[in-house]
């Protein structure tokens, strides 16, 4: 419970905060929001795949053939790096954090401080305006016109009004005037953490590559280890032979295992979340990333980012009989009165002065729902907002039309007036004039727009502006469809699913959008199979930006908005998204392109262990043969390839693509494997001399896989591709005796291998074609 004697202007002492502190009275750390060292490098190290890879090794050392042991070093390795990385990432990312991190407005010793939020204790006197997240728990102690949305915890998405003693809830939004809580709980104690809710109410973000990547698993993980137990067995029946039997059993199963492709892609994930992080982006969920990458429609607000959203007072139009004086006055005392410090607030303040000795009694804050503001000053009911919320259809045709044309300029026009009573709906509101509010255009906002359009990501303005205002800037800023808006005003409150569906394909510029309708419209985009993001930075844009597949904040704008978003651009910089984008295609795209590399081996692998169970014949591969085509055709070939620009829009379809360039390689390898095997037997070969030409083939092979994915090429692709094939040479040719190979300058060898080798590219483009053609691209891969 609140203590009672502590008075919300002084708040708490600096005796009384360490008191609490001791007592343990403080709240918890936020979250942090990448995994700490130790669970990067338990996560990294700790996998079933290691796992295999260890017991392996300890089967391998039985043996004495310690060479083979050598797939344990490129393990070690992959781990090594992908923990490196991840954590030089977190680094980064921990330090943007830092900047981007909410913090709360405290009153103690009789004065106002920012504190980190894990430094409030119980009884501390929190001052909360709109757009903030209620940290903690608390009561009201003083307020002005307070409304709190919390559709975060409870699922009313209606405003609540508080008053003095009135609860609090942690997790909340204020959507509307100011307050003083004394908090009464913190920590574990909180509404939020009873009901196990993150207090930034985090969307539920779903990768679909991840979620293929680790569906593969889960079927590796039944199939791994009783096809290599079955497989040993099955060897040792037939040959008798140990040590041969747990070679060709491990080859088999480090072959299944994709080893590198987890990692690969948590670590580029990490690093693009690194890399953004250097151009001033925070990436609060690494799937974002993919789901930013697969984005084809971004909905925006006009403040901030078609616009600077630094306003400023145009031009004052008193109505016949009223002065400019009179308008600009009662404007002032609205704002003083609510000490408002929002953009239009601080607009109006840096243009008017205000008369210190007005009496206040009431006052009705700004809100998104109601679109004006008002106060009782010396017994004057006064009020501010947009034309069309005050008077509706009201206002005689002259004024409207004055309203309309400057609309038609790209002003924000505000309603200046007097009422009866200041409730809602207004109770006879009479104008004093109008006041012209301005808003320039970003000076790269076309290129940026223009950019976007080139990448087939389709942009809508949403706002709660007058629409005519709205169009006319989406026309400066040369944005598709600018021609034609809608006010959403006039949309009924009952409209259906499919009314916002119409709309949607039908205008790409809306104004008077409410919050709640806001959510609708995204809501409708997504029906119609789009990829939504959404850029905001107020309370009014926090319903539709959780909606979204990919949220966006504005640091400048309200805790509430960064709260719950995906990507924050600290310096609140929309042109920030052109590096984003191309960021999260760019990892994406790549990991898609380099997954097939690793999931050729691992398709192989298990449909040779399957066929060799029911073989009177070894598993032709021993580890060591293995070790240098893997790092060779696959490791070092993929770490280059992630890391080159790749911008095309990410469309979905993971396993089809993945599938359409790895099962032609693998049915491949089957294949020249099968065929080795038999003339083996019938050419009277030794089991070495097969090793050695099937893992040449599968190095071949290997080798036109990367032909296809490193497409298009340049210079250093070629120069990689080159560098690879004189590598492959002197494995097989110089240093074969490393790898256990056998000497392969036998032209009765030669004659066997050089054929098939030269073979391998038109087979390997007529499996392709067929498979892509009739085969895979009718399944369903989903």
């Amino acid at each position: 419970m609140a203590e009672q004697n502590i008075l919300p202007d002084q708040g708490l002492s600096t005796k009384q905060v360490e008191e609490r502190f001791a007592a343990g009275q403080h709240n918890l750390p936020l979250k942090p929001l990448t995994r700490s060292i130790s669970q990067i490098i338990k996560v990294n190290t700790f996998t079933l795949f290691n796992l295999v890879n260890v017991v392996l090794g300890a089967l391998i050392v039985t043996t004495g053939s310690y060479k083979n042991l050598l797939f344990l070093g490129v393990a070690v390795i992959n781990t090594a790096i992908g923990t490196i990385q991840e954590i030089q990432a977190k680094h980064q990312i921990d330090k943007m954090s830092i900047l981007a991190a909410a913090r709360a407005t405290v009153i103690r010793d009789g004065k106002t401080q920012k504190i980190e939020l894990e430094q409030l204790v119980m009884d501390d006197m929190v001052h909360l305006k709109r757009g903030d997240q209620i940290p903690v728990d608390g009561v009201v102690v003083a307020t002005n016109g307070l409304e709190s949305d919390e559709s975060p915890l409870t699922g009313e998405s209606r405003p609540i009004t508080k008053k003095v003693g009135d609860k609090l809830l942690s997790g909340a939004f204020i959507v509307s005037g100011q307050a003083t809580m004394q908090v009464t709980a913190v920590g574990a104690a909180t509404f939020a953490a009873k009901l196990a809710l993150a207090a930034k109410a985090e969307k539920g973000s779903k990768s679909q590559l991840l979620a293929t990547i680790n569906r593969i698993i889960r079927v590796l993980t039944y199939v791994l280890i009783p096809i290599g137990a079955i497989l040993f067995t099955v060897s040792m029946i037939r040959r008798g032979n140990y040590n041969r039997a747990i070679l060709t059993t491990s080859a088999a199963m480090i072959g299944m295992i994709p080893e590198g492709l987890v990692l690969l892609t948590n670590v580029a994930l990490a690093v693009s979340a690194r890399n953004l992080a250097v151009k001033r982006v925070l990436v609060r969920a690494l799937p974002a990333i993919e789901a930013l990458a697969r984005v084809d429609t971004i909905c925006l607000d006009k403040t901030g980012t078609i616009t600077s959203g630094k306003l400023k007072v145009a031009e004052t139009l008193p109505m016949i009989g009223q002065t400019e004086a009179t308008v600009t006055k009662a404007a002032a005392a609205i704002v003083y009165a609510l000490n408002d410090d929002n953009e239009t607030a601080m607009a109006i303040k840096a243009a008017f002065q205000n008369d210190t000795n007005q009496q206040v009694t009431q006052t009705m804050p700004f809100s998104s729902a109601r679109k004006w503001s008002g106060a009782v000053v010396d017994g004057q009911v006064l009020f501010m907002g947009a034309p069309q919320f005050t008077f509706g259809d009201q206002l005689p045709t002259p004024i409207a039309n004055q309203i309309k044309d400057a609309a038609a300029k790209g002003y924000r026009v505000l309603a200046i007036g007097t009422a009866t009573k200041l409730v809602h709906p207004l109770v006879n509101p009479q104008l004093l004039g109008l006041i012209l509010i301005t808003d320039e255009l970003r000076p790269t906002a076309i290129n940026t727009f223009d950019f976007f359009k080139t990448q087939g990501v389709a942009l809508k303005v949403i706002s709660g502006d007058d629409p005519i205002t709205v169009a006319n800037i989406a026309k400066q800023a040369r944005l598709e469809g600018a021609d034609q808006s809608v006010d959403m005003s006039t949309i009924a409150d009952n409209a259906t699913a499919k009314d916002y569906q119409t709309l949607v394909k039908r205008y790409n510029v809306f104004g008077r959008v409410t919050p709640e309708q806001k959510k609708s419209l995204i809501m409708a985009y997504q029906a119609l199979g789009h990829t939504v993001a959404m850029t905001g930075d107020g309370v009014n844009d926090v319903l539709a930006l959780r909606q979204s597949d990919c949220s966006i904040a504005m640091a400048s704008g309200a805790d509430a908005a960064s709260s719950i978003a995906d990507f924050v651009l600290l310096d609140s910089n929309f042109d920030a998204m052109t590096g984003v984008l191309n960021e999260g295609r760019r990892v994406i795209n790549n990991i898609e392109r380099v997954a097939s590399m690793y999931l050729v081996k691992t398709m192989y692998s298990v449909i040779l262990a399957t066929i060799f169970v029911f073989l009177p014949l070894d598993y032709p591969i021993v580890p060591i043969n293995l070790t240098p085509v893997s790092a060779i055709g696959v490791a070092i070939p993929s770490f280059f390839l992630t890391l080159e620009p790749n911008f095309e829009r990410v469309t979905g379809q993971f396993m089809q693509k993945v599938m359409t360039i790895a099962a032609p390689a693998a049915i491949s390898v089957v294949i020249y494997t099968l065929l080795l095997t038999w003339m083996e037997s019938f050419f009277h070969l030794s089991f070495e001399s097969t090793s050695s030409m099937v893992a040449m083939l599968i190095g071949t092979i290997s080798l036109n896989v990367l032909l296809v994915v490193a497409r298009p090429f340049n210079r250093l692709k070629v120069g990689l591709l080159g560098g690879l094939s004189i590598a492959l040479f002197l494995v097989f040719f110089v240093f074969s005796s490393i790898f256990s190979l056998v000497n392969l300058w036998q032209w009765q060898l030669a004659l066997i291998y050089l054929p098939l080798m030269i073979s391998t590219v038109p087979f390997y483009l007529l499996i392709q074609e067929f498979l892509g053609r009739r085969v895979l691209s009718k399944i369903n891969w989903r």
